[in-house]
């Protein structure tokens, strides 16, 4: 049921991965007057840290010791006022360095959405939805922290050690020694920190990215898991998957716990060393009891930017493993090349004729599905494709509407190879009725015009009477504005293709391709659906994929496909009368009538 997942990129143990960051700050390139801002903000809140203690120094030192109130009264109004102007500034600091993190997301969730819709369907045959759907919102939201609270905070909080640093040097340069005694034991520790925390946020990465993928997967294929009553199997799975992630979490708490108490611990040595000397140094009479006080408050505005410099660190290394998911995305070059310069087909758009020469084609070579396929469909004809699963039916159709690029031979459309087309000119010729027709989320009305509002209601009204869906249409509350849930699953299966048909009749393509239609329809609405299908294939060329032989014998070809190769082409009569694979499986289907 799972698709395989291929192993993840591991990320260096650096602290900062230069090539990584550098891609990581482009992206603030439309912002970057707003960046300087913050960062200017974020400067001037650096330099200010310092001052505050400094004034309280000189108010012990000073005034309180000569008795001047007026003084005392001034330099009071003054600490207001530097707290006042720091909580205005912190005020827009904040809500910018905010605003910036969030329209980086909102710019990077729409390039990777817009290259995940370009991608081939090859790449969506390897890589599971919830894979993709953890890089386009959990890693991106990953990747806010760092531009709201990573890299301006960081270049903060180093600004403000180094100030404070300088502050307290000049103040006095004996008990900052004292202070800095402790640095070292601090270093120590956060290096092992943001050591193992580094692996455990990979950890915590991985395992979000393997339970969104298999919740997306196995809700999706929930039918399956309760048709062959595999609930207590699948629970067992995601109680697996859950524990990792559990256990990924929580070593990323253990170290956490134990590297802020040591942060703690190192900053209460640092006081009480600050403490012990300072009562000395009074008593000697070359400290002043103000610097010490002064000193007791730098304790905290030195070891508290320490502290959440690890913590940034950390939460810069976690934007690092999310943009590396996220670029692995982005570098993910799988395309079908669009260099076709075609925009029109040239003569009769709705007279189209298709040749396939030679053409061979395999998903993974050398295992061939198509095997020097010759073929050719007139315009206006209705071509029939028939054959056991896997004999290459559905592959020929994807290679017509390039889906998936033709490794030997050609295909042409009109005589112009498609790949001179522009791909989206291509695909607009070609309309599509699967068996398992996937409607969206939303309105009858949203699911034929695929959410183009420029479509008027009266020309879906009049596709949707042209295919009889307007009837059962109608009868629904709100009627096209009626709510169909996900995956039209409010709808029955013969609701769900009328609306396809409807769908194609408002696009109205060149092309259309019938892939088994009618498989699963019940008979009273096998002919509901067969006289929609008359209706969309008139003066079309028509390609119809089909199980159900009663529903070609009409059709003006029909090619049968064996192990990927035509083995019989002919009308219905012709094909009997060679009495071959043809009529072999015609004899199969009505054998019990």
């Amino acid at each position: 049921m799972a698709k395989k997942q291929g192993k993840e990129k591991k990320t260096t143990g650096n602290v900062f991965e230069w090539g990584l960051m550098k891609r990581m700050i482009s992206y603030l390139g439309p912002y970057k007057g707003w960046f300087s801002i913050a960062f200017g903000l974020t400067i001037l809140l650096s330099l200010l840290m310092p001052v505050r203690p400094f004034l309280f120094q000189y108010m012990l030192d000073n005034p309180v010791v000569a008795g001047d109130m007026e003084g005392l009264r001034l330099l009071v109004m003054a600490v207001l006022a530097l707290l006042f102007v720091q909580t205005i500034i912190g005020y827009f600091n904040t809500y910018l360095t905010n605003w910036l993190g969030q329209s980086v997301m909102r710019d990077l969730r729409t390039q990777v959405f817009d290259h995940i819709l370009r991608l081939r369907l090859k790449y969506y045959d390897t890589t599971p939805i919830g894979t993709l759907q953890t890089r386009t919102i959990s890693d991106v939201e990953t990747l806010n922290n760092v531009f709201s609270s990573g890299l301006v905070r960081i270049l903060g909080d180093l600004l403000q050690i180094f100030a404070v640093i300088g502050t307290m040097f000049y103040i006095s340069w004996r008990l900052t020694l004292v202070v800095l005694i402790t640095v070292p034991i601090l270093l120590v520790a956060t290096y092992i920190f943001k050591t193992k925390v580094k692996a455990a946020f990979e950890q915590v990465r991985k395992s979000v990215s393997r339970i969104n993928a298999f919740l997306q997967e196995h809700i999706t294929g929930m039918p399956i898991v309760h048709i062959f009553n595999r609930e207590q199997i699948e629970y067992d799975r995601f109680d697996e998957i859950n524990d990792k992630l559990q256990k990924a979490n929580l070593n990323s708490v253990l170290y956490y716990s134990v590297f802020f108490p040591v942060v703690e611990m190192v900053s209460a040595l640092g006081l009480a060393l600050i403490v012990w000397y300072g009562v000395g140094a009074i008593m000697e009479g070359f400290l002043t009891f103000g610097k010490l006080v002064a000193f007791t408050m730098y304790i905290s505005m030195f070891f508290r930017p320490i502290r959440m410099l690890a913590d940034q660190f950390n939460t810069l290394q976690l934007g690092m493993v999310s943009a590396e998911r996220i670029f692995k995305v982005l570098d993910t070059q799988d395309f079908i090349k669009d260099e076709g310069q075609n925009q029109e087909v040239q003569g009769n758009h709705n007279q189209l004729s298709i040749r396939l020469e030679d053409v061979s084609f395999a998903y993974n070579e050398p295992e061939w599905v198509l095997q020097d396929i010759n073929l050719d469909i007139q315009p206006g004809e209705k071509v029939a494709l028939v054959g056991s699963t896997g004999s290459g039916k559905t592959t020929i159709i994807n290679l017509i509407s390039r889906f998936y690029e033709v490794q030997k031979g050609n295909l042409f459309i009109n005589d112009t190879n498609i790949k001179e087309f522009e791909l989206a000119a291509l695909r607009s010729l070609i309309g599509v009725v699967l068996q398992d027709v996937f409607l969206f989320s939303g309105s009858i009305y949203d699911n034929i015009s695929l959410n183009n509002s420029t479509i008027p209601m009266e020309t879906i009204v009049e596709a949707a009477k042209k295919v009889g869906a307007n009837e059962f249409i109608s009868q629904l509350p709100g009627g096209y504005n009626y709510h169909v849930r996900e995956r039209g699953a409010t709808l029955s299966l013969g609701q769900r293709q009328l609306v396809a048909f409807a769908r194609v009749m408002v696009y109205n393509p060149s092309i259309l391709v019938l892939d088994e239609a009618t498989a699963n329809i019940d008979t009273e609405s096998e002919e509901i659906i067969q006289k929609a299908i008359d209706t969309v294939m008139a003066d079309r060329t028509s390609i119809m994929i089909a199980h159900r032989l009663s529903t070609i014998q009409k059709a003006d070809k029909i090619v049968v496909l064996h192990k990927g190769k035509i083995i019989e082409v002919g009308n219905h009569h012709e094909l009997m009368e060679q009495k071959g694979a043809y009529f072999r499986l015609h004899e199969l289907q009505f054998a019990h009538h």
